[in-house]
């Protein structure tokens, strides 16, 4: 907002010709400049001029999963490519997290088949992580988005939508492909843009994290933030660096402590992720295990079955063995809940995104 104020003020425009562009780009939703109806022509002509464009990225394919789910592939402006996902519904992932985005609510709307919906956005292209249960894992990273690119994924789909936040209710997910936590400036930024511009409220987001402890201390320290995940997927240290390498930087000690420092608003839940994979992670003791893990932290735990495919070395658990996971942490009094796929069958699903370019 204050690069927008800053530009009109530089052009001898009054400063709230900035929050002016900002409306008209981000809940209007405009694709030239020109169309900013509320600039004075001089104004639009001296941007045109200038060379100043809204840039927003073009959906380059789309496909539709039985299950209503899209997986959009967008382009960028250098050519490079990210997934974004929309989920009618969404998976159930805010269940139970403490925020109005997790209450469950009664009927549809008279416009929309759907009671609310979720956006998985991507942060980079590519994954350095190197998690072994992912497929973006698999391309490596290539380069951070800008906050601009990032929103802008959100943006696309809302129009191909037909979809006005804040009057429908969107919810976003910073689970896509990279991890927003090594591109934290951007990633705030993009926040920001879609509580100012767009009008999505930060209890509607939830950025998942592979475990940047670092990052996790600085975003707790953040007046506006979305809800926090962490990808947790072993209960003890062996487990998880066999599965995600990144904990032999910071292990699960340091990785709890932060999660027990993390300043929690009224309500709010810590939420953490866990992939079960058939015969590695996904045993009764592994599951008594991740309640002493846990215990004491005002969290729950989301369980999401493995979306299996051929270039992973895992197998997806029986679904008894999920429930018995489940019952476990239940039991111990943590609330757990299992995450449902959607779009497996266009690699939309958790952990599928790698840029298919078909379905």
């Amino acid at each position: 907002m204050q690069e927008l104020t800053n530009l009109a003020t530089e052009s001898g425009q009054p400063a709230y010709r900035g929050q002016q562009v900002l409306d008209a780009i981000y809940r209007q939703k405009i694709e030239r400049l020109d169309q900013v109806s509320t600039l004075p022509l001089e104004y639009r002509a001296r941007l045109a001029e200038e060379g100043w464009q809204v840039g927003l990225p073009v959906i380059g394919r789309k496909f539709v999963s039985s299950d209503g789910t899209v997986r959009y592939l967008i382009e960028l402006s250098d050519g490079e490519t990210v997934e974004t996902v929309w989920m009618p519904e969404g998976d159930g992932g805010e269940n139970g997290d403490g925020s109005d985005a997790g209450d469950e609510i009664e009927g549809g709307s008279a416009h929309v088949s759907w009671r609310r919906a979720t956006i998985c956005v991507s942060s980079q292209v590519g994954c350095a992580v190197n998690c072994k249960f992912c497929f973006t894992a698999l391309l490596g990273v290539k380069r951070n988005l800008e906050a601009g690119e990032i929103v802008g994924q959100i943006l696309a789909v809302l129009r191909d939508q037909g979809v006005q936040p804040p009057l429908q209710r969107v919810n976003i997910v910073f689970m896509g492909m990279g991890e927003p936590f090594l591109n934290y400036d951007n990633f705030m930024k993009s926040v920001r843009l879609l509580v100012q511009g767009v009008g999505i409220p930060e209890s509607r987001m939830t950025v998942s994290t592979a475990g940047i402890v670092p990052r996790i201390h600085d975003f707790g320290k953040e007046a506006l933030r979305p809800k926090l995940a962490i990808s947790l997927n072993g209960s003890n240290d062996a487990l998880r660096s066999e599965v995600m390498p990144l904990n032999r930087k910071w292990n699960l000690e340091a990785l709890l402590n932060a999660a027990r420092e993390f300043p929690l608003r009224t309500r709010e839940r810590l939420t953490f992720e866990y992939v079960l994979l058939a015969g590695v992670n996904d045993a009764p003791e592994q599951a008594r295990e991740v309640v002493e893990l846990v215990r004491g932290i005002r969290a729950k735990v989301n369980l999401i079955a493995l979306n299996a495919g051929s270039e992973l070395p895992y197998r997806t658990p029986e679904e008894e063995r999920v429930l018995a996971f489940q019952r476990i942490l239940v039991a111990a009094g943590i609330p757990a809940f299992v995450r449902r796929p959607r779009g497996r069958d266009i690699f939309a699903a958790c952990g599928q995104l790698k840029r298919t370019v078909e379905a």
